[in-house]
């Protein structure tokens, strides 16, 4: 056991004047092992000044020379290049030991298993004095919490205080620090605020390591797989990143973000213990500023800031954000695609692919946009209407067949309709369209002229129009048009007969006098 001995260290120690005893109380160790450096050092005439310039595994092997060696049977890495490559982007112990393997296989010689191949790599590092590069890679990881501590807002009117949670996010490389307050800690609200932390970064990581809260955990038994939360998944993989929740119970799985936790409570907190805040607008406000100061603060076993070496180092090697930032949303299942190639959703109607009539659908509804799928592929997508508008469509024409006729109306087709029924109707539409402010408010009033001809022939509308431009109306509408139609105005040789006529001239008549009248009678 004298390997794990500190021999080098020993060595200082007593060079400073401490005595053994107070060494093995200091460094942990045993006074026989202590004892044995004293005495090691002593017969290989290494004086107080004979360890300066010399490294831990050259002191241990002049003091012991020989110890703890074995030739192994398996065939050695060069370690040095496996701590080279373990620097490099993707590069992880499995995957070297993976290559190391088949280089043995095609050499014919014997391999060691993984975990001896990880223990050897770790002594490599402890008797070199090389940090293990297993640990923390720059833009691979984000570790994410809520922080323990609580603030609070105060109503400025009552006076009454509400609870407000903290969402806290550490890049484990840079440290670079993330918080968010929020008004509770429920589903949505941790997913909007992974969502507000991928913004607050500039861009995503392959890793999310959660602690194994319900909101994003369902289960993690010690064997077997990981069950995640269904709305976590889908929200991580919107972004790219895959959820890798800390052991339970081990905090060392998350300890960036463990270790931020305590300094938000000292540099958030307390930092804003004297002020008061009614919003939460205000208090994020707030909180930026003060977790800006903390990420500017320089390191002090470090060169630079945790801002500095993100700026530099970390930022460059994140992936780029998704083109539109993730939403919540909810499903509805089952419902089906009507005759006229549309679904409903409160009290409006969405249109599908004209193939999809008489199918169930589902729509996946968020904030600003409903999504309509079929067997999980995505068919079309519609901006959702406002919060008070009802019996409306959105139609997109991808959905409807190909034509003419399953077109959204607009004004070239309106015109078009209009040259095939008669240049008059073609006037008359014109000044429907002149007479409005906007183009589209025109669209109902030029229908209403055009689909005359097909209760009438297109002859008698171009007639009737006609007849209406004769008149010096000056913007024909069907309130004008459809009189004239339905009292045939417009067939040739109509006209109006009173409904008495003379047939021959007046040649004058009788008058009673008022004697007859008075009861004379005739005379």
């Amino acid at each position: 056991m004298v390997r794990r001995i500190q021999a080098k260290r020993v060595l200082e120690l007593r060079a400073e004047g401490m005595t053994g005893r107070a060494i093995a109380l200091a460094q942990g160790m045993s006074r026989k092992s202590v004892l044995a450096v004293f005495g090691a050092a002593d017969k290989a005439g290494i004086d107080r000044d004979g360890h300066v310039n010399r490294s831990d595994a050259e002191v241990y092997s002049l003091l012991f020379p020989g110890r703890g060696e074995h030739e192994s049977v398996f065939v050695q890495p060069d370690w040095d290049a496996v701590h080279k490559e373990l620097a490099k982007v993707g590069v992880t112990l499995k995957l070297l030991h993976g290559e190391y393997v088949d280089g043995c296989t095609i050499k014919e010689q014997p391999s060691m298993g993984y975990d001896r191949f990880c223990k050897a790599y770790a002594t490599h590092t402890l008797i070199t004095g090389a940090a293990s590069r297993v640990g923390h890679k720059a833009g691979r990881t984000i570790e994410v919490d809520w922080s323990g501590p609580t603030m609070q807002l105060t109503d400025p009117v009552t006076g009454e205080t509400s609870r407000v949670y903290l969402f806290v996010a550490c890049l484990p490389f840079s440290r670079y620090a993330f918080v968010e307050p929020t008004l509770d800690m429920r589903q949505d609200t941790w997913l909007l605020a992974n969502v507000a932390m991928f913004e607050w970064f500039g861009g995503t990581v392959p890793r999310i390591v959660p602690d194994n809260l319900k909101t994003g955990v369902i289960k993690h038994p010690r064997e077997g797989e990981i069950v995640l939360n269904d709305a976590y998944r889908q929200m991580a993989a919107h972004y790219s990143a895959a959820v890798l929740p800390g052991r339970p119970r081990a905090p060392k799985d998350k300890a960036s973000v463990e270790n931020t936790v305590s300094h938000v409570a000292t540099w958030v907190i307390a930092g804003l213990r004297n002020r008061s805040f009614g919003t939460i607008p205000d208090l994020r406000g707030a909180i930026r500023e003060r977790i800006d100061a903390y990420n500017r603060e320089p390191f002090q076993k470090r060169a630079g800031s945790r801002l500095s070496v993100f700026e530099t180092e970390e930022k460059a090697l994140l992936r780029p954000l998704p083109s539109t930032p993730y939403e919540i949303s909810r499903w509805i299942i089952g419902r089906r695609v009507q005759k006229n190639a549309h679904v409903v959703w409160n009290k409006n109607f969405y249109s599908a692919p004209y193939a999809q009539i008489g199918q169930g659908v589902d729509l996946r509804i968020t904030n600003q946009v409903l999504e309509i799928y079929r067997n999980h592929e995505r068919l079309t997508s519609h901006l959702l209407f406002g919060e008070h508008v009802v019996n409306e469509y959105r139609t997109n024409d991808a959905d409807q067949p190909q034509g003419e006729k399953y077109r959204e109306w607009d004004t070239v087709r309106i015109r078009a309709w209009a040259t095939r029924i008669g240049p008059h109707v073609v006037t008359v539409v014109n000044r429907i369209f002149e007479s409005v402010p906007v183009e589209e408010q025109g669209y109902d009033a030029a229908l209403a002229v055009l689909r005359l001809s097909r209760r009438y022939s297109s002859e008698r509308v171009e007639k009737a129009c006609q007849i209406a431009l004769e008149g010096r109306v000056r913007s024909p509408r069907y309130a004008h048009l459809q009189p004239i139609l339905e009292t045939g105005q417009d067939k040739p040789g109509t006209r109006r007969i009173p409904r008495f006529e003379p047939t021959e001239p007046e040649t004058g008549g009788y008058v009673r006098g008022a004697d007859y009248y008075a009861g004379g009678g005739a005379r």
